[in-house]
């Protein structure tokens, strides 16, 4: 197995508040580590124009990556839009099958924001479809199809506010440091909240969210994920068998 490993969410700062702690636990072990966005998020402003936030939010997406050594990739959609479509299928397709990672990370099922439900159900596709020779993208097939997880939901809820229970946990309380980091690095939105709640809520709303995940399994801080298990999928938990100690199945 190639020990690369990719995160697709929607925007930049996705990955950083629901998985940045196990990628970071997964460096430490010796896996390539990549994060990719569909969009660059071009919306999340309420003072640059379009071009001007996504340079800004792709500048800060690099730097947050390479405090772990990892590579960022952008897709260049567009916030708000981003759609279960040929092209969007197409372009998150060639993402994987240039990386050729043996495990991904992606966004709920269903959240919050249909951004990201787009985005999770694009990476299904594109997992399912490293393999497929007719599919119109340059970059060749490969095989097998990667293990797909899916992070938690904004808040751990669904979109109609009913909790989404993880069936496994990383504990990631030695890596929230890093992780704490990373999330700073996006300083175009710590700073718009900062400016209008008066206090770090970017940060501590990520800690607060860790911090309860981490009290369901007796620790500090934890990420939790469920597997896609569909036909075609890797049945087993790879996770299991790489994180070892750090995680619990439930």
């Amino acid at each position: 197995m190639e020990k690369r490993v990719l995160g697709l969410f929607a925007h930049p700062d996705d990955a950083e508040l629901m998985c940045a702690g196990t990628l970071s636990l997964m460096r430490k072990l010796g896996w390539e580590v990549h994060i990719a966005t569909m969009a660059p998020g071009d919306k999340g402003t309420v003072e640059y124009n379009r071009a001007e936030i996504s340079a800004i939010r792709k500048a800060e997406a690099k730097k947050s990556a390479e405090l772990i050594g990892g590579t960022y990739h952008c897709l260049e959609f567009e916030d708000v839009y981003i759609l279960y479509d040929r092209e969007t299928v197409n372009a998150a397709s060639a993402l994987i099958r240039k990386v050729k990672p043996s495990i991904v990370f992606t966004a709920s099922p269903s959240d919050y924001m249909v951004d990201h439900e787009m985005t999770s159900m694009v990476a299904q596709t594109a997992c399912f479809c490293c393999g497929i020779k007719n599919l119109e993208v340059e970059e060749p097939t490969f095989e097998p199809v990667p293990y797909l997880y899916y992070c938690d939901a904004m808040e751990g809820k669904d979109k109609l506010g009913q909790p989404l229970q993880p069936s496994m946990y990383v504990d990631i309380s030695e890596d929230m440091p890093v992780k704490e980091k990373m999330l700073g690095c996006h300083e175009s939105q710590r700073n718009w909240l900062l400016e209008h709640h008066k206090m770090d809520e970017y940060i501590l709303a990520m800690k607060r969210f860790a911090a309860i995940r981490g009290k369901e399994i007796g620790t500090e801080y934890a990420e939790g994920f469920r597997q896609h298990l569909g036909h075609g999928y890797p049945q087993d938990n790879i996770l299991q068998e790489i994180l070892g100690k750090h995680i619990r199945v439930i």
